[in-house]
């Protein structure tokens, strides 16, 4: 960790920074008994720099999975500042669009799963679940079935914060005390490798399956819009479903008149070694929800792809009167496709199983710790479950987990993220291996001194 020695100056403008953010900033997320403030002022690859002038390693992709192809790149700044030259903003709503926005979309139905073909623009991950809920309920209703209201998600999915989004979210602190939240929404099991007693000596894929099959039975399957799913579930710890988990799931809805959303938000672009995971992993959906990566974390952007058929029952039977005022974003979607090119010309896709290889190295010794349950690694993702007591797999609490990645970063100055009793990283994938190296072997040393009682030794 490089600690700037602090000139009077830069000392009093911090803690300036800071003083204002406490007063007028308001946060969200912190759970804990950390108070710090941290405000990053600069970046540059993997690197940032806080008011203080510290640097910092970004280990955990902006702090939400996110910013892969690395900070303060100037040629994205260039492809900004010409299209603001040009047109700064205009409406995509009713009649009108623009050339980068239509440009985008072609690029991104050239690499969508094959039938996925059209592209609706929002402002990022919640707002693209928001559509997609929409679109699925809507297109029953115009189709004759306006009794398909029912959204199924799973526990512990993370599908965004906003009304709609927030309620198909699979923690339950999303829905604590701002209700009613949304009706018609049912969760089912997640799959988790690590915790096979879940499923009562049964085979996981299987016991999901029976559960989904009553579900939709109990539910009514005529009452049933959607399911939707991450590929790969980050949020929940980097849980990788069984192979044939997906494709059975897919199976089953198509049986039933259910479409299928993927929540590709986190795992779409790169991170895990695919354009699109949930054609990797047979998910064949109906429709995917997309942002973090879609302009390289340089814009907020975010969509919602969809097949011929739901875009055009849609149009056709009264349009979709939805929209958002920033949708399709002239200067976003210029971003857009030239993230796709950085992407393509540097190679970030397969990248991300290089990464896969240095964080596994990386972090094997963690394996062994009385205080990690679990280490998975999906890509450039990677959780470690930390656990109270190892034999009955007993989960860690939030704020002791929130400690851990704080004294990372005081003690190496490496950003790690926590999540619930989860310990994650998701560099940008421009990382190199010296600096996977540097994460990792900090991860390991604080995690080394971690106790089940959540006391960290000097």
């Amino acid at each position: 960790m490089t600690i700037a020695p602090q000139t009077p100056s830069v000392a009093e403008a911090a803690a300036e920074l800071e003083k204002l953010d406490r007063r007028h900033l308001f946060r969200s997320m912190q759970r804990g008994d950390i108070h710090d403030r941290v405000v990053i002022v600069r970046g540059e690859g993997c690197t940032v720099w806080d008011a203080r002038g510290n640097e910092l390693l970004d280990a955990a992709g902006g702090g939400v999975w996110h910013s892969p192809l690395g900070h303060g790149r100037k040629e994205l700044a260039e492809v900004a500042a010409k299209q603001i030259t040009e047109l700064e903003y205009f409406t995509s709503l009713l009649e009108f669009s623009n050339d980068k926005a239509i440009h985008l979309a072609a690029r991104i139905a050239g690499l969508a799963p094959e039938g996925i073909n059209r592209v609706f623009f929002t402002s990022g991950g919640s707002e693209s679940v928001e559509t997609a809920i929409k679109a699925a309920r809507l297109f029953h209703h115009r189709r004759g079935e306006p009794d398909r209201t029912w959204i199924l998600s799973r526990h512990y999915s993370f599908h965004g914060a906003a009304y709609g989004s927030g309620t198909a979210t699979g923690f339950p602190p999303m829905q604590e005390g701002v209700g009613p939240n949304l009706p018609h929404v049912e969760k089912l099991t997640p799959p988790n490798s690590y915790r096979p007693e879940m499923f009562g000596g049964q085979d996981q894929t299987d016991f999901l399956l029976a559960e989904l099959e009553q579900t939709i039975e109990r539910i009514g399957a005529g009452n049933i819009a959607a399911m939707i799913g991450e590929p790969i579930m980050a949020g929940g710890g980097v849980l990788e479903p069984p192979a044939d988990y997906w494709p059975r799931v897919r199976e089953v809805l198509s049986r039933n008149g259910i479409l299928l959303i993927a929540d590709e938000v986190v795992t779409a672009y790169g991170r895990v070694g695919s354009w699109f995971e949930s054609e990797v992993r047979g998910m064949r959906p109906d429709m995917i929800t997309m942002a973090k990566g879609i302009a390289g974390g340089y814009a907020p952007l975010g969509a919602t792809l969809m097949t011929d058929e739901i875009a055009d029952g849609l149009l056709e039977t009264g349009g979709f009167f939805h929209g958002y005022t920033f949708q399709g974003h002239p200067v976003a979607c210029a971003l857009g496709l030239a993230t796709i090119d950085i992407i393509e010309r540097e190679q970030l896709v397969p990248k991300a199983h290089t990464i896969a290889d240095w964080l596994r190295t990386g972090l094997a010794p963690a394996a062994d710790l009385p205080a990690v349950g679990d280490i998975r690694i999906v890509g450039s993702l990677a959780g470690l479950e930390m656990v109270t007591d190892l034999e009955h797999k007993i989960p860690q609490e939030w704020a002791p987990v929130e400690r851990v990645c704080f004294e990372i970063r005081k003690r190496h100055g490496v950003i790690a993220r926590p999540y619930g009793h989860m310990l994650v990283l998701a560099p940008p994938l421009v990382i190199t291996e010296d600096e996977a190296r540097r994460a990792t072997d900090a991860v390991v040393d604080v995690v080394s001194r971690f106790s089940a009682d959540g006391s960290l030794a000097d």
